[in-house]
């Protein structure tokens, strides 16, 4: 009896759910993809997508995958939020790689982190693969340079309207420090001096989407002491990330899945090709 493939496997609420991937897609040119990107995408069961995805980057989805649109261009949603959330959850019961396919960064006004949050609550496995956000794909198509030494330290990402549809104000805004280790006792001290209150969840980086990253994670008070045991283990470069959102941090989080490994593919392509 012939053996099914893993496209033609049983449900996995039989077994155990598939893994949700949270791709970022860029800002529509295909060649500036991650090969990450590439990869999930090349082995995807279904793919759920948004409007934003350019026709060249759906063209490069597997003939064989299931696609599913599901809208969010700005004022014209084909589908809710809520509904996306649960046609991943669903989806999750029944394929092993669901690709959730987005424009730009899925955590830059993408609404990632209601999906992360949504699956991670029904305990369906999920990983992240960070896209080249509209901010710099954009910026560097029309050769601006967001930070520059001379003309702009530090770089503020906006949403233009609110989920409600109209323009508000910042609240709770998400900072991030680069190259600022060494500096965390004197960014503490400017942001209480901001208002910024002392239990603000903050999480550090170090060797982010590497091997041996390290992730440590407190609230601003500890800013400075979380430093200090960054600079004592890890030599590598350092991230701190300081509001709400860094209370979601997991500890030494890395980026690897179990799906087929790069050099698995490349091998296999080049055996096809001896072939």
């Amino acid at each position: 009896m012939k053996t099914p493939s893993r496209h033609q496997q049983p449900s996995h609420s039989e077994t155990q759910p598939g893994t949700v991937w949270l791709i970022g897609a860029g800002p529509g040119d295909p060649e500036l993809l991650t090969l990450k990107a590439l990869r999930i995408i090349s082995q995807a069961d279904i793919v759920l997508y948004d409007s934003l995805i350019s026709d060249d980057i759906l063209a490069m989805l597997p003939k064989r995958c299931v696609r599913l649109h599901t809208g969010k261009r700005c004022g014209a949603h084909s589908m809710g939020q809520p509904d996306i959330n649960k046609a991943l959850h669903t989806a999750a019961q029944k394929y092993r790689c669901v690709v959730r396919l987005k424009g730009g960064d899925p955590f830059l006004f993408g609404h990632g982190g209601e999906e992360l949050e949504y699956l991670q609550q029904r305990h369906i496995p999920v990983q992240i693969i960070p896209g080249i956000t509209a901010a710099l794909g954009c910026a560097a198509a029309a050769h601006i340079p967001l930070t520059h030494r001379q003309y702009g330290n530090a770089l503020m990402l906006h949403s233009g309207h609110s989920q409600y549809g109209d323009f508000a104000a910042s609240h709770s805004p998400t900072r991030v420090f680069y190259m600022g280790l060494r500096q965390a006792g004197q960014i503490t001290g400017h942001l209480l001096n901001e208002g910024i209150t002392e239990d603000t969840p903050v999480a550090l980086i170090v060797n982010g989407t590497l091997p041996d990253q390290r992730v440590l994670k407190g609230v601003l008070m500890d800013l400075p002491h979380l430093a200090q045991r960054c600079l004592h283990d890890s030599k590598g470069p350092g991230l701190i990330i300081v509001g709400e959102v860094a209370a979601m941090a997991q500890v030494n989080a890395g980026m690897n899945g179990d799906i087929d490994s790069l050099e698995g593919l490349i091998a296999n392509a080049a055996s096809s090709a001896v072939a």
